[in-house]
Formats: structure tokens, sequence, C-alpha cells
């Protein structure tokens, strides 16, 4: 079973070496464990539902909380130290398109709020159910999860869309292709999820982000069902897929996602680069992007990062053998083709350009040993928590002329919010020819209170929010908007944008059943 409040399954742990907690403390300072809030406590104060039976409706408590956030800091902090005080009345679990219409149909009869809830990895607080008068229904995606149709010739594969990443996957492999999307979140997250938050998978930079391979499909809203049809381009008229792409669950909830596959590659290579400087690494990369190598990934982490990399990743005697170079920084590839020459040839020239600039090719089980172990990064949440420490992530997509300035920004003001206790972590984990995203990491010790906590998190937020802001970043490259980065959309968008997209989500939700409060 699923963790209540925390991180993914509960018999999964991710521990980390004895020499950890020293080098946590080193870092963020001294550890504050806090004892969490019992399911039991929470459970009892939820109260009796406000909607009326219905054979689609669970009503019973924990089903109810377990539905009732996401996996944001905020979430977390609810949930961890009990304060959790708004839930969905009942919670539905669809098995097919006709049920889902008639949940649309429950909630314009009874005022409703509905929240679609794919596999509850937000971390911007898509899943928060408002405060208010009127009754919440969230509706799990869980069991609409089959593969409907695949067309070879086409290279079209159509799924409902509460398909989780593994299922999907495992559905594509048996006919020999594959997707390719793998966010972090791939052992949870949705199909429908990644094409409503305008998804990144960690190898989107040869298989693309969810809006290249997002292909068509069915949305069901309060004013009627949309289809999106699959044409292989098209100039008739605005793409209304693009409303569909990063709405949030505000246009309605989508029930069939056709997306475009490949065939399954016969070859692939994970290395691992040391570089002396972030500089260095960071030119690499650049220079990567813009080459035509059969590259599927690349990520690279600063100088605090691969700290904690190498720090977490044990007595391994192959890490004593580093280089020491007080800046170092990793870099990780994929390398991926159908023939195995292709890939040898590209990882060959890849390590020849990183040669060019200061770079060390590591030896290949660095980069293996990450592969094996990538999805499972996540449960370190978990770890640190009881650790005594908390945990947060922000993200956005920057020019490479900007990257410098906005990652001094964004880390400076996550500094100034920690106020001198905390730690804070940047690495770069998607590319394009123009620029990257920047993706930074930050942890500070736990209070006693979690008003203390939360405030931290919020300067913490705020502050690399304008920070991003100022820098002419993304509020967000992979994650959606949410609650949390809600009130920085206008600096992207422009009033008249969020007119417009406030105007289009009205035409599919004109009484505003979905999903109020995010997004816009």
């Amino acid at each position: 079973m699923k963790r209540w409040n925390g991180w993914g399954y509960s018999t999964i742990d991710m521990p980390v070496p004895p020499t950890a907690a020293p080098l946590l403390a080193s870092l963020a300072g001294t550890p504050c464990p806090q004892r969490d809030a019992a399911l039991e406590q929470i459970v009892e104060k939820i109260p009796p539902s406000r909607l009326s039976p219905d054979p689609l409706l669970s009503t019973e408590p924990e089903t109810r909380l377990r539905h009732s956030r996401g996996q944001s800091l905020s979430d977390w902090l609810e949930l961890r130290y009990g304060s959790v005080n708004t839930f969905p009345d009942a919670v539905a679990f669809p098995e097919t398109s006709e049920q889902l219409e008639h949940l649309l149909g429950l909630a314009k009869r009874e005022n409703a709020i509905v929240i679609p809830y794919g596999g509850g990895t937000s971390v911007v607080g898509h899943l928060t159910p408002p405060s208010g008068d009127r009754p919440v229904l969230t509706v799990s995606m869980a069991r609409l999860n089959r593969l409907l149709d695949l067309n070879q010739q086409d290279h079209l594969a159509t799924f409902q869309a509460g398909v989780a990443g593994p299922d999907l996957e495992a559905s594509l492999r048996n006919f020999g292709y594959v997707l390719g999307h793998y966010p972090q979140s791939f052992e949870f997250s949705t199909l429908g999820g990644w094409v409503v938050t305008r998804s990144s998978g960690q190898q989107s930079l040869g298989y693309g982000r969810i809006e290249d391979l997002f292909a068509g499909g069915t949305l069901l809203s309060p004013a009627g069902k949309l289809v999106m049809p699959n044409h292989p381009a098209s100039s008739a008229g605005p793409d209304l897929r693009q409303i569909v792409l990063g709405s949030e669950g505000k246009a309605g909830i989508l029930s069939q996602v056709t997306v475009r596959v490949t065939p399954q590659p016969a070859h692939e290579k994970f290395a691992a680069i040391l570089f002396p400087s972030w500089q260095q690494a960071v030119e690499t990369a650049q220079a990567l992007a813009r080459s035509e190598l059969c590259l599927s990934m690349m990520r690279v982490s600063d100088a605090r990062e691969t700290v904690v990399q190498l720090g977490l990743a044990g007595t391994n005697p192959a890490l004593k053998l580093l280089p020491t170079w007080p800046e170092r920084c990793l870099m990780l590839l994929a390398f991926t083709a159908n023939s195995r020459l292709t890939v040898e040839r590209d990882r060959l020239r890849g390590w020849h350009a990183a040669r060019q600039r200061g770079g060390l090719p590591l030896p290949g089980p660095f980069g293996e040993k990450w592969r094996e172990k990538r999805f499972r990064g996540a449960y370190l949440r978990n770890t640190l928590w009881d650790l005594g420490y908390a945990v947060d992530t922000l993200e956005t997509c920057l020019l490479w002329s900007r990257l410098d300035q906005g990652k001094s920004l964004i880390e400076n003001a996550l500094f100034e919010g920690l106020n001198g206790e905390g730690h804070v972590f940047s690495h770069l984990s998607h590319f394009y020819p123009s620029g990257c995203s920047l993706y930074t990491t930050y942890l500070f010790p736990l209070s006693d209170t979690e008003h203390a906590v939360r405030e931290k998190w919020r300067r913490c937020k705020s502050g690399a929010s304008e920070a991003i802001v100022r820098a002419q970043g993304t509020i967000s490259h992979q994650h959606g908007v949410g609650l949390d980065h809600k009130p920085y959309l206008q600096y992207e968008k422009g009033q008249l944008g969020l007119d417009a997209l406030s105007a289009s989500l009205h035409t599919f939700d004109p009484n505003s059943l979905m999903n109020p409060d995010k997004l816009l």
C-alpha cells in the first residue's frame, strides 16, 4: 500500500549510509526529527459527506484522506503535523467513460467541485480541496488504465487516461514500442496527469516533452465532449490540444489520450563525466544540446549537488579514486539508438567533447547505477524527513544567456529564506538549443511547530519565485501551476493572456465545477 503521508509504497525505503548523517548536519544544520501525527488522529476529524449517496461514490473517511493532498511540501506539513482541514466529500473510481459522464452530471446537479486525481504526485497543490460550502468530489482515474488501441502503421497508441507510467510502458513493450516519458514520478504518475500539467520526462532530449507526444484524445467537460482528432498536422485554426495541455483539470477530465510511440530502441547506454568546474560542465552541455548525437538525456549537477550525490552513494571504494577538485560537477548522459555502433560512436564523441573542456569520463557503472535507482530518489524525502529535514524543489527554464544570473538569483533567495540554516543545490535536467531547465533543491531542519517550518518554506518559495520572474524564467518548466505558482503566472502570460485562458476554460466549465482556485 502507498504511504498516506509520504512518498511511494510503505514497503520501500531508501536508506542512506552512516556517513550521510554527519554530512547533512555539516551542510544543512542540526536535524530536528518530529513525531508524525497518527492516521487515526486525522481520520477522526473528517466531517460527514455533503454529497447525496451514489453507487460510484466512496465516502469512507480514510479513502477521502488519502485523496485529499498531493506531494508538495505544504501537503506534507499538513499530513505529518496533522493539520489537514479540508477533505473531498467523496471519492469516485469510475471504470468507463459513461461513468465519468455520470459523475459530471452528478456534480452539475449538486453544484459540486470536481477534482481529477491521477497518481497523486502533484507538487504544487493541484489536489487540495478548497474550503467553503460547496461539496467536493474527487475523481480517481486509477481504474481507467487500459491500452485501447495500438496502430502500428501510424505509430499511435490510445490509452485510458489513468494509466500509470510502468503499466503504459509494459503494454507498449509487449508490441515492441516505447513512449519514453520518464518523469521522476514515473512509478505513480499517469498519462492524463502528464498532459494536463505539460510534463517533461528525464529523457525528453531524445523522446520529447509530453506536448510532442500528445496526438489527441477525448475530454469530457461539464459543457460536453471534445474529441481531438489525431491528425499528423493541421492548419485548421488554433490547435485545441493546446487548451487541454496544461489545463490542470479545469477544462474537464481527459478520458482517453492518444500518443505518438516509437519502436523500442535496441541499445541504450548511461554514462557519467566529472568536470573540474560548473562552467566547464555547462559549456559542454550547451555544445552537446546543439549536436546531433543520439542523446536522450543529459543532467548536470552543480558542485553542491555533486557533494550530496557522492556523499549519499555510500562507501564504494571507487569513489575514493575520483579527483578531489573543490568545485567538481557530475554530468550524466544517456545514449539511445537502434544500433550498438551508433551508441558507442556517439558516446565516444560525447566523451571527446567533454575532454576538450576538462571533463573526465567515469567508469561505466556510475551511469548505470544512476539509471537503476532513478525512480527511487523520491523515496529519499521520507528518509530525510525521518532524519529531521524538510526537502522541497523548484524548477524553471532559462535562456543560456540568463542561466548564470538566474541560478545565482534563485539560490541566493533560497539561502536568504533559510536564514543561515539549510543547504541549496541545483542541476540542469532538460536541454534545448536556446536554453535549459534549472532544477533546484533545498533542505533545512524541521521544527517543533508546523508554523515555523511553513513560514520558512513560504519565505523560500516566494523569494525564489520572485527571483525566477526577475531572471525572466518560466514559473514552471514541468510541474504545472496549481496553487503554489498561481500568483506568478501573470508575469508570464500578461493580463490579456490570463483573460483569454479564463474565457476558454469558462467555455468548457461555465459553472466553475472543475478544480477551482488552481492555475488561474
